[in-house]
């Protein structure tokens, strides 16, 4: 019995550090806006006359927003918690 109460002690912490939608409950799908940016794209031509891209660098200017993909709310009060998350 207490091994059961640690499981559920455990993914109650492991839910809680989820970002999940305020508005509709997902916790799964997401959309980073970002606006003003500028991305640069290198390329070479190869003896054909095809390209192949060799490198890309992207500059944000602007403000950048996190949504919820299933229902649009605007999640950007997360964006920290998201960044902090990426691995």
């Amino acid at each position: 019995m207490e091994k059961k109460k640690l499981d559920d002690r455990d993914a109650l912490a492991r839910s809680a550090a989820r970002i999940v939608c305020p508005a509709c409950g997902n916790d799964r799908d997401f959309l980073e806006v970002a606006d003003d940016v500028v991305l640069t794209s290198r390329y070479v031509q190869n003896s054909d006359g095809s390209f192949t891209q060799v490198g890309d660098d992207s500059q944000v200017l602007g403000e950048i927003r996190l949504y919820c993909a299933e229902c649009n709310a605007d999640m950007t009060y997360y964006h920290q918690r998201f960044l902090d998350m990426l691995f």
